[in-house]
């Protein structure tokens, strides 16, 4: 990061580290995902998890049902040095690019037509006990659940409007949901495929596999790690438990069976925190490992304006999203910064939902939106993001922390000028580095004879987002008359450090 008089805003971050020995779990949970009964939708959920094992060698054990999924870390673990808000960000992140990526895999003659997201939390359980007991209630809300809307949605196949549907449900509450099932829709609940009542359990395993055969014909075999999909009726028992040599290895056996489970005790593990009221809340995403990203996708270095452009148009979409919340963006190269009023209340101000939620439709987006920017060039895997949430007090200090990240685009942007110019003159990565190592980028750009003030302006500044508001339109109701300010989200390549554009848009930190 470049050092400047503005790097204080740091000290407005808290750390969020899931101590040892706790277990980490990340849940996370669809916004906006219909029919969940829909077994194709189901299929990409399941595989969606499988690749999150596949990529973190660290999750070891997946169960989903319905539009939720719960990943369970090895006890062991050290992802991201286990601070919850990357954790669960990445996981979220990750999970969102490739539902993008996979959709037309299930739902070939189905377009997807806006950006899925997710929201999700970290929980942390303290005993391979509270391990157990989170197990048994998910399996048991999915059971539920699933009762409901094997009924729910089939009545409004049927002809009855949702509220309808819901309320019959409702007055039928005193009979058994399989026996209306059965009555209304001559369906039994127990011949229903098993990846309804029961969800999907997603874990590893060791398989033997034949390498080779010896010159006599004899099979020369290796132990390796397989994932596999398993819909088992009681995942937190003991018998399945210790059929799965992996868990016991990574998360430890249970020493009993349990039946029943209250909810309030799991939720107490939840690791969540409301962030303060009446303060700014800034949401910053990172991409993950976007040097190697940027160099398997080939991008222009030092800038690739395709790339920034992508980023920026997220950025649209996030603003129009969350329209009521947020109020300005700021991005530079593989980073974000959206700055939320300090009156919202989205999500309840829960920091994972929030943070979760804003990382999964950024994410989305960009997967979806790539051949915009890249016609040419196929996404070659799954890119995610990480992010977290910062609270500050006052409006000067969002302007200090906007500054402080146009401070370091400024100087990030020099020295990244003058190292591919180095290398593009023949140096190696390695001899640019340490030629510009202690140098003065303002000398070297001039040695190098970098016309630096006549780089495009984004490369220079980033990109600032924020709503113009452009029209008020009298709207006629029943009541009377209102007006209501119509706008649209534009991107600026300006300063943001001086007053000028502040005073020009006094309503941004209002």
């Amino acid at each position: 990061m470049a050092n400047s008089k503005y790097e204080y805003v740091k000290c407005f971050e808290l750390e969020d580290e899931i101590m040892f020995p706790n277990f980490i779990l990340v849940w996370i949970n669809a916004c906006k995902l219909h029919k969940p009964y829909d077994v194709n939708t189901l299929k990409l959920m399941n595989s969606c998890a499988v690749a999150v094992l596949e990529e973190y060698a660290d999750v070891v054990l997946a169960y989903g049902c319905s539009d939720e999924y719960t990943f369970v870390f090895k006890k062991t673990s050290k992802f991201y040095e286990r601070r919850a808000s990357k954790v669960l960000s990445i996981i979220t992140s990750f999970f969102s690019s490739v539902f993008v990526r996979k959709w037309s895999e299930f739902f070939p003659q189905k377009e997807l037509q806006s950006p899925p997201s997710f929201h999700g939390r970290a929980i942390a359980c303290a005993s391979i006990e509270a391990l157990q007991a989170y197990l048994l209630w998910r399996q048991n809300i999915c059971h539920l659940n699933n009762q409901y809307d094997q009924c729910f949605w089939r009545l409004v196949e049927r002809g009855m409007n949702e509220r309808e549907a819901h309320d019959f449900i409702n007055g039928a509450k005193k009979c058994d949901l399989n026996d209306l099932l059965f009555d209304e829709f001559n369906v039994n609940y127990n011949t229903l495929e098993p990846i309804f009542r029961q969800g999907s359990c997603i874990l590893k395993t060791m398989v033997e596999d034949v390498v080779k055969y010896t010159e006599n014909g004899a099979p020369i075999k290796r132990h390796r790690r397989k994932i596999i999909t398993l819909h088992s009726k009681k995942i937190a028992s003991r018998r399945f438990w210790n059929e799965q040599s992996i868990l016991l290895k990574e998360l430890g056996g249970f020493v009993e069976e349990i039946n029943c489970v209250k909810p309030e005790y799991v939720r107490s593990f939840e690791f969540d925190s409301k962030l303060m009221p009446s303060t700014w809340i800034v949401v910053r995403l990172d991409g993950c490992h976007f040097h190697r990203f940027s160099e398997i996708h080939e991008f222009v270095k030092p800038n690739d304006d395709r790339a920034l452009n992508l980023m920026n148009s997220c950025a649209v979409a996030v603003l129009e999203e969350f329209k009521q919340d947020i109020v300005f963006a700021y991005g530079v190269s593989d980073e974000y910064s959206f700055i939320l009023k300090k009156s919202t209340n989205l999500y309840q101000r829960r920091a994972s939902k929030i943070i979760s939620a804003i990382v999964s439709f950024f994410t989305s987006t960009y997967v979806m939106r790539w051949k915009d920017f890249f016609p040419q060039s196929d996404l070659k895997y799954p890119p995610s993001f990480d992010g977290r949430a910062v609270c500050y007090p006052s409006a000067e200090i969002v302007r200090d922390y906007l500054s402080w990240r146009q401070v370091d685009c400024h100087i990030n942007n020099q020295y990244n000028s003058c190292f591919w110019k180095l290398v593009a003159s023949g140096k190696t990565k390695r001899e640019a580095q340490h030629s510009l190592k202690g140098a003065q980028l303002q000398k070297k750009i001039e040695e190098l004879a970098i016309e630096y003030n006549k780089l495009p302006v984004m490369f220079r500044q980033g990109s600032s987002v924020f709503w113009d508001r452009v029209d008020n339109v009298l709207i006629h109701q029943e009541n009377g008359e209102s007006s209501e300010v119509y706008g649209k989200v534009i991107v600026k390549h300006i300063d943001i450090i001086g007053s000028a554009f502040w005073l020009e848009h006094p309503g941004i930190l209002d």
